[in-house]
């Protein structure tokens, strides 16, 4: 159940964080497609896709770009950096007993990336993202 949980809060993370872009981007709305893939579950989750918009203070922080949320209150992150259009990080969690590696590389309109993680138990995960830049934000 634990193992359960655990992927479900990575999922809903990885959902979130990669539309708050870093430096490479820019601030508007993006549309994001997820997918996530773990050795060994008895089926595959299916991509999601979801439009988010970010604010120009959020696309300037490149710690914005690394996939974490509140709720990951034990991880943390390392190694963050900024080499021209793709940003980097090390992230490891004390409570879940996991760490991993990701990278996200941003173009003019859009940005492919990727995070892996290992768990307790030999366990894996493997996310792929890709975005593309909407315009402008709606007005609210």
């Amino acid at each position: 159940m634990k193992f359960r949980n655990f992927a479900l809060f990575v999922v809903v993370c990885a959902l979130v964080a990669p539309v708050y872009a870093a430096g490479p981007a820019k601030a508007g709305k993006w549309e994001t497609t997820m997918e996530m893939d773990m050795p060994g579950m008895p089926m595959k989750m299916p991509p999601r896709t979801f439009t988010h918009c970010i604010t120009k203070e959020q696309a300037e922080n490149p710690e914005n770009a690394v996939p974490r949320s509140d709720r990951q209150q034990d991880c943390k992150l390392s190694d963050v950096k900024v080499d021209g259009n793709t940003v980097s990080w090390k992230m490891t969690c004390e409570k879940s007993q996991a760490s991993g590696t990701g990278t996200i590389t941003y173009s003019a309109d859009s940005y492919t990336g990727k995070m892996d993680m290992k768990m307790a138990g030999d366990r894996e995960m493997h996310m792929k993202y890709s975005g593309k830049y909407l315009g402008a934000c709606d007005e609210k």
